[in-house]
């Protein structure tokens, strides 16, 4: 029995308008400031790891079943165990996203993917719902 799943697909309206607007401002930049085609090459470069997951469509998930927690993105895919956790720890960053990860019972912090996972607000809720216990932590330095 499923208890949660969420899928992300990486085709869709925000990926586009991000990749669009690199290159445009590319673009801009070449004709308005006069800009070296060759960095402006270089600097596309960056994104076509995107591109390709664009072209792929490729996906991301999770899926909390009763015993096991599945994620996957592109082609990795994980598996864990929900005997062996201990309790989920969110921290948020500097930059103010959040990294969830699974605390065993070894002690032993497992990072679960992030672009598996949906909004840690809805992860939060869902955890807390299987019965998990969630830690949150902000902006620590270590």
């Amino acid at each position: 029995m499923i208890a949660y799943q969420f899928t992300r697909k990486n085709r869709n309206p925000r990926a586009f308008l991000i990749l669009i607007g690199i290159y445009t401002m590319l673009i801009g930049l070449m004709i308005l400031l006069d800009a070296v085609w060759w960095l402006m090459a270089l600097l596309a470069l960056t994104t076509l790891p995107a591109l390709w997951d664009v072209i792929r469509n490729t996906s991301a998930g999770m899926e909390l079943s009763g015993n096991s927690l599945r994620w996957h993105t592109g082609q990795r895919q994980g598996q864990l165990d929900l005997s062996k956790v201990d309790r989920f720890r969110f921290d948020t960053r500097w930059d103010f996203s959040v990294r969830v990860s699974a605390i065993l019972k070894s002690d032993k912090l497992l990072p679960l993917p992030t672009e598996s996972l949906p909004s840690h607000r809805k992860l939060e809720d869902v955890l807390n719902t299987a019965g998990f216990a969630v830690e949150r932590h902000h902006f620590r330095v270590f």
